[in-house]
């Protein structure tokens, strides 16, 4: 092994600290310390750290000297031994301490000059005496190793952690509208047909505006700076809704702007839309509008698809080259493909409107086709339709009637739609992107027509009914991983976790955006993990239930993911990859062959995906204990952007909370699931990424229900430790987070 001179200058102010990576590990050379750092990584305390452990850092991998894609101590201590003697340095440290405090260390006698004696290596005093006066000072060492991290020859972990930064500083996360959640915007619901007046006192109404497949409406002011800003982009949008079938209304917003003015901004534009005028406020106070910059889009039924900014280019205060994010766009072309689109609902950076106290957008009684099917079609039908995963559709009146006791039942208990985050103390929106809760409206109507007459209503106002894919729900995808054989599922009883592997083939690394994991026999799967293991890697008989982190997961609820433009996953070129499958026998024997498709990015990421498990093995549950605690914590060795959490018990677990501590003392909750369920384990994806500095102490408390009160306990009377079978318990907390890609660290691939 050589070691590169930048490195090996650096190892010299380091006291002979070894950087055997860009991140740096901050252990002292006693043997106590690095027994304590490696226990930091090693997240799951089973002596060895592998699986998304090695991605803890950067420099793991280098100390993997067997290449078998996991470290053990002795392997980690040898590794460093030899790079040490290797460095010139037996017994000196693994560190990351600033220049001047290791150039003090180095100077025995404190005379603020390093000489020959001080340092040993020739090599190293050489090429630290600039001025070749025999003698080293600090002026001289601070400004080689600047010079050396400048040009990317090293770092120590704290250079390189300053390209983690919270995600919240970064710009195309903070000039970035804030993203709300669709049902409590309005999002979901019919629009009235309103009239409105043109600017020559005519009526217009929204159904005449609009195309055959849908309508956007605009809001503008003619004195508005950012309406100005964003007329450019309105305009390229007239001619692309035109050849799209998707009329365009422009809509001043704000009373009391002359016509003289509104036209001026119409022409100076060269907009052709039709244009009214809301002066009294009707269409915004339907819309529930806030900003003279929203817009709103409506498919062929009169639906609303999206609501709020066109995109992200300009706002208050900022202004981008080019947007990152074109909302509108994005979510019209999911409508015309038939899907939902991805972001329902932002805010709109913009001019405020002065309107009176929103009085709520319907005053109709509830009926099916107005406001059911489209609550329906929100918050449940993804599920429940035909060839769903949910056990009965749906998708009509007569189904909907059908089960009509049990739909009220689920939804008066919190169970469905399933989403079991409490809302956040002080928090003003949910931060979850993916939040499924029912809106208060969305609740009460459904409840009150639940419990009244049921009225079916005037067929007109149904909407569109959603078209579901046959296979895969991500499109078509540029690699299929299939088990070579099916799995036989049998009718009664259980069965321990099945395991299936498969070498892929690709001759280099692969970026993946996205995957899917489809199980023929879908009714049967009741989760999967699957793991990712480095070419040449010895794949252990299944190993623990993701207590090294997963790859990817099919679990209740999550079956996909798609991320977010310039994040990824890495698949090794050559990569062994496992599935963990946990069957639940439903009275008939059935045949399972599991399938993940990928999606491939077509460059290099900018940002690389990983999921973390903040494993507690030694769990012990009391029989007959109702309310057992187990409480779990890890320090973070260095800053993470988090993107989602997830948590994982068996039957008898009951709650379960993240919270952390800052390095400043301050604590304060992530994520609290009073209602923990088996059945429903979900993913909470932050609408933005959540920073946590290095040093923060992540905490997980789990609550277990071991007592006969509790109808899902195979024993009450048994004491309950860590295994894999249902009748056994787990407590792992799954903490999903990104790191910018170093190319020098991973290998870049098409």
């Amino acid at each position: 092994m050589h070691l590169p001179m930048k490195k090996v200058l650096f190892i010299l102010l380091s006291s002979a600290a070894l950087a055997v990576s860009v991140a740096g590990l901050r252990a002292q050379a006693q043997l106590s310390e690095f027994d304590e750092k490696f226990k930091v990584f090693d997240q799951n305390s089973d002596g060895i750290i592998s699986g998304d452990e090695m991605n803890g850092a950067s420099y793991l991998p280098r100390l993997d000297l067997n290449k078998d894609g996991k470290l053990t101590r002795e392997e980690a201590l040898e590794a460093v031994q030899k790079m040490r003697k290797l460095a010139g340095n037996p017994t000196g440290g693994i560190g990351d301490e600033p220049t001047a405090v290791l150039f003090k260390r180095l100077d025995k006698n404190g005379d603020g000059k390093l000489t020959a004696e001080e340092l040993a290596n020739k090599k190293w005093f050489n090429g630290l005496d600039i001025d070749k006066d025999g003698v080293v000072t600090l002026e001289e060492a601070e400004k080689v190793v600047a010079n050396l991290r400048k040009r990317g020859g090293t770092s120590s972990s704290s250079t390189a952690q300053s390209a983690v930064k919270p995600a919240t500083e970064d710009p195309s996360f903070k000039e970035a509208p804030e993203l709300l959640k669709g049902s409590e915007h309005g999002v979901g619901r019919m629009v009235a047909d309103l009239a409105l007046k043109n600017m020559q006192g005519a009526e217009i109404k929204l159904s005449s505006a609009a195309g055959k497949n849908g309508l956007v409406i605009a809001l503008f002011s003619a004195s508005c700076p950012i309406s100005g800003k964003l007329a450019p982009e309105t305009a390229r949008l007239e001619k692309d809704l035109k050849e799209q079938g998707v009329g365009m209304l422009l809509v001043n917003a704000p009373p009391g702007q002359n016509a003289e003015e509104i036209s001026k901004f119409i022409t100076d534009h060269k907009l052709v839309s039709p244009v009214a005028s809301d002066a009294d406020g009707r269409l915004a106070q339907q819309l529930a509008a806030t900003t003279t910059t929203e817009v709103f889009l409506l498919d062929a039924a009169r639906t609303l698809v999206y609501r709020g900014a066109l995109n992200d280019q300009y706002g208050l205060g900022y202004s981008k080259d080019m947007p990152q994010h074109h909302y509108l766009r994005e979510a019209l072309a999911a409508m015309l493909r038939g899907e939902p689109a991805e972001l329902l609902a932002t805010s709109a950076p913009g001019c405020a409107l002065d309107l009176p106290a929103q009085q709520g957008v319907a005053t109709a009684s509830v009926t099916y086709h107005r406001d059911i099917a489209r609550i329906m079609q929100a918050s449940c039908v993804e599920c429940h339709h035909q060839g769903g995963v949910g056990p009965f559709a749906l998708d009509s009146y007569e189904a909907v009637i059908e089960h009509a006791g049990m739909i009220r039942k689920q939804v008066e208990r919190g169970a469905m739609p399933p989403w079991f985050a409490a809302p956040l103390e002080g928090a003003a929106h949910s931060p979850w992107i993916n939040d499924r809760s029912l809106s208060e409206r969305d609740r009460s109507d459904l409840l009150a027509w639940l419990g009244a007459d049921r009225a079916k209503g005037d067929i007109a106002d149904a909407p569109k009914s959603r078209v579901f894919p046959s296979e895969w729900s991500i499109g078509k995808p540029d690699a299929i991983i299939a088990g070579a054989k099916p799995v036989l599922v049998k009718a009664e009883g259980t069965m321990p976790y099945q395991h299936v592997t498969v070498t892929t083939e690709f001759p280099e690394d692969r970026w993946v955006r996205g995957y899917e994991i489809l199980p023929s026999a879908r009714e049967v799967v009741h989760h999967v993990i699957v793991s990712v293991h480095e070419k040449g890697s010895k794949v252990r008989g299944g190993g623990d239930e993701g207590a090294e982190g997963y790859w990817a997961a099919y679990v209740p609820g999550n079956t996909k993911q798609i991320y977010p433009e310039g994040f990824a996953r890495k698949l090794p070129a050559g990569a062994t990859v496992s599935f963990q499958i946990h069957y639940t026998p439903n009275g008939k024997a059935v045949e399972d062959t599991i399938r993940m498709g990928l999606l491939f990015s077509k460059a290099p990421p900018k940002y690389v995906i990983h999921t973390t498990a903040l494993p507690n093995s030694r769990i012990s549950i009391p029989p007959g204990e109702a309310n057992h605690v187990e409480v779990a914590q890890r320090t973070l060795p260095v800053d993470v952007n988090v993107m989602a959490w997830m948590a994982h018990m068996h039957v008898r677990g009951k709650a379960f909370k993240f919270e952390v501590t800052l390095p400043g003392g301050k604590t304060e909750a992530l994520l609290d699931i009073p209602k923990y369920d088996f059945n429903w384990q979900l993913r909470y994806d932050y609408a933005v990424p959540h920073f946590l500095p290095r040093g923060s102490t992540v905490k997980i408390t789990a609550v277990y229900d071991n007592s006969a009160g509790n109808p899902a306990n195979p024993d009450p009377t048994k004491t309950v430790r860590w295994g894999q079978q249902t009748f056994d318990e787990m407590m792992i907390g799954y903490m999903e987070h990104y790191t910018p890609l170093n190319p020098r660290v991973a290998d870049v691939s098409k």
